[in-house]
């Protein structure tokens, strides 16, 4: 087998991780912040300032989109006589928007006052009353339902670093950093920050120190991804996890079963990619395995020796690609080979899509998530999930569903319309070329079987139904005909 590890380590440090100018100029802002809350009017006793959740953990990334990315931190205070949680929230929201520094920056949340330096971060702070309940008690303030609610964030960071520790040379930071980058390249499965932390943290044993299997970055990466996707393998339907130092709180709680079922499916499938890319003996290929995984970023030190490839793969679409859907067969088997990276952006425009007939928003969202079932009919109930770019055989057909928010139910007031584009000389010569809009069959999915070999395109396009007006679509959600 290959490691790769240092190119691991460059993957991290140019491409995963939050570069040292945007940590510094975040410890800069929370200095002032801090000093802003010390010396402004807000009345409750402060006992200090903690860190919390990704920074805090040495597992924040850098935004795979480039936009803003985010800091916790938590304003340590005394309970304040005749006081609600909501009133902690309020007033510190307060105490910002009368700023002149801060007051077109702030906004007031459920649980914490937001800071948002444009383009660059985002910084939450979270009142947490100290010693309300008990000498040690912690709570934070729910002001949307008005409710002090238990919280051990420091506990809970000593675990994590109790993790890290037991892993050797910083690699369980290292791991879940890149599965959270992986999260947010593949867009495929939809998983909060610290219930992914906690599953991943929970795969890591007090015996494990100092073990082969947490020897370096990759090998670490396998063994965590392989326990965790055992663990889930067990557990067909949506599981309890706790916070190992609260326990009546369940991280899990805010997935919905198909969330859960499409996460459970995309694990077993990515460990086995991971599997394969560690596994492989030659350079080259264990590259390009691990590209399939972490995209072209990974190993780009490595574009010398990929350039052979890269020519063969350009020559191989020039011969290949007719026209940008009349592509001939043969593309199935390269893509199968070598993967969609090889596709040009302009494959998925092609000369027969219909482009959308509604007026639109200014700015139209694409916080839209497509999610596909593999059924050997319409109305049969065996299922599996299957993730974009997947390659699949001419029979049964997919269910299409659409969510937002990371898998959240569309709401009411609005509908949504598929386009369903077809590829590949059979598909185009037999089915008039499909590249239209079309209803959903059933509720707000899409079924639609799998007849043509070729890679087949669907996308979801959102109205609002008061104005007929397009206010978000989804990327394109491709699937491989073989």
């Amino acid at each position: 087998m290959v490691k790769l590890t240092s190119q691991f380590a460059d993957f991290l440090r140019d491409t995963v991780n939050l570069n040292q100018t945007r940590i510094t100029n975040l410890e800069n802002s929370i200095e002032a912040l801090k000093n802003f809350v010390r010396q402004c009017d807000w009345e409750p006793r402060i006992r200090g300032f903690e860190e919390q959740g990704s920074w805090a953990h040495d597992t924040i990334i850098k935004p795979v989109d480039g936009g803003e990315f985010d800091a916790d931190l938590l304003v340590m205070v005394d309970p304040v006589e005749g006081w609600t949680a909501a009133d902690y929230v309020r007033t510190l929201g307060e105490a910002f928007a009368d700023s002149a520094t801060y007051g077109d920056k702030a906004k007031a949340w459920d649980y914490c006052v937001t800071i948002t330096y444009a383009g660059e971060r985002k910084v939450d702070l979270a009142p947490c009353v100290k010693n309300r309940l008990w000498e040690g008690s912690l709570e934070v303030c729910n002001r949307a339902a008005d409710r002090f609610e238990r919280s051990e964030p420091i506990e809970y960071t000593k675990w994590l670093r109790e993790r890290n520790a037991l892993s050797g040379s910083n690699s369980f930071r290292k791991v879940t950093r890149l599965l959270k980058y992986l999260r947010d390249i593949k867009t495929t499965f939809t998983c909060p920050s610290v219930l992914l932390t906690t599953l991943l943290g929970r795969q890591v044993e007090w015996y494990d120190k100092d073990s082969d299997d947490f020897a370096d970055v990759p090998t670490t990466l396998r063994t965590v991804m392989g326990r965790l996707d055992d663990w889930l393998q067990g557990r067909p339907t949506r599981p309890r996890v706790e916070n190992p130092k609260l326990t009546s709180e369940d991280f899990a709680s805010g997935w919905t079963d198909t969330q859960y079922s499409n996460f459970r499916a995309f694990i077993h499938k990515y460990r086995g990619w991971i599997d394969e890319a560690y596994e492989e003996e030659d350079r080259s290929e264990s590259i390009k395995a691990w590209r399939r995984i972490f995209g072209v970023e990974f190993a780009k030190g490595e574009e010398i020796r990929a350039a052979t490839s890269v020519e063969k793969s350009g020559s191989l679409m020039s011969s290949l690609l007719v026209t940008t859907a009349a592509h001939a067969d043969g593309i199935v088997d390269a893509v199968k080979r070598l993967g969609v990276s090889i596709l040009p952006a302009w494959f998925y425009e092609p000369p027969h899509m219909q482009p959308p007939r509604w007026p639109a928003i200014a700015n139209v969202s694409s916080n839209v998530q497509v999610f596909a079932t593999w059924h050997p009919g319409q109305h049969d109930s065996a299922s599996r999930s299957v993730g974009r770019d997947d390659v699949l055989p001419r029979r049964g057909g997919l269910w299409f569903d659409v969510g937002i928010n990371g898998g959240a139910a569309l709401p009411a007031g609005y509908r949504v319309q598929w386009r369903v584009t077809n590829t590949g000389m059979m598909a185009l010569a037999l089915n008039n070329g499909r590249g239209g809009f079309y209803p959903p069959t059933s509720g707000n999915r899409r079924w639609e079987s799998l007849a043509y070999r070729g890679v087949h395109i669907t996308e979801a396009f959102i109205i609002r139904r008061s104005d007929d007006v397009l206010v978000a679509k989804s990327p394109p959600f491709s699937v491989v005909i073989e």
